[in-house]
């Protein structure tokens, strides 16, 4: 079993992804690794990312990096589970350039938006915890859910009534 990824294990294995890469690439952090490195979590069980353009050896080298460095790696984003607006790059925060690799933390109000949707206790905290430091304002979680809304229909196992009852809760609206 693989150790809890701290915000040095991270910064370890982003640093090695910049030592890897053979091309200029994005890495965009999810969940856990946002978690970490923003300061509110000591841990996380996985780094979840999604790449950007995809490099397919850096991919090849990821199973590698992870027995190397004891740390899981996931490829995983809101992409994978709700409707993303186009532009979610542009709307990535900015952690740090290694290398040939700019690192960044993935969109944050739909990174929020896909933890209330999952409805896990600890992705409620985290949610919670991106509105107290002011990372993501509720108002606008809200809003960002009415753009999405009418594309849920492209992910069947969202129940849309339960999920905007959810947003509702979870922003206070």
């Amino acid at each position: 079993m693989r150790a809890l990824a701290d915000r040095e294990r991270i910064q370890g294995l982003l640093e090695a992804f910049g030592r890897a890469a053979r091309s200029d690439l994005r890495i965009y952090l999810v969940g856990g690794a946002t978690a970490v490195l923003l300061g509110w979590r000591p841990t996380t069980i996985d780094v979840d990312l999604v790449m950007r353009p995809e490099d397919d050896s850096l991919l090849r080298d990821i199973p590698g990096l992870k027995e190397a460095l004891q740390i899981n790696v996931e490829l995983a984003s809101p992409l994978d589970f709700i409707p993303v607006p186009q532009g979610w790059e542009d709307r990535g925060k900015f952690v740090m350039q290694t290398g040939r690799v700019g690192v960044f933390h993935f969109d944050l109000y739909a990174q929020a938006l896909a933890q209330v949707e999952r409805g896990h206790r600890q992705d409620l905290a985290d949610v919670q915890e991106m509105v107290t430091r002011g990372l993501i304002e509720p108002r606008r979680a809200v809003d960002y859910f009415g753009r999405i809304e009418p594309q849920l229909f492209r992910f069947p196992a969202i129940d849309a009534p339960t999920f905007r009852r959810a947003v509702q809760e979870a922003f206070g609206t």
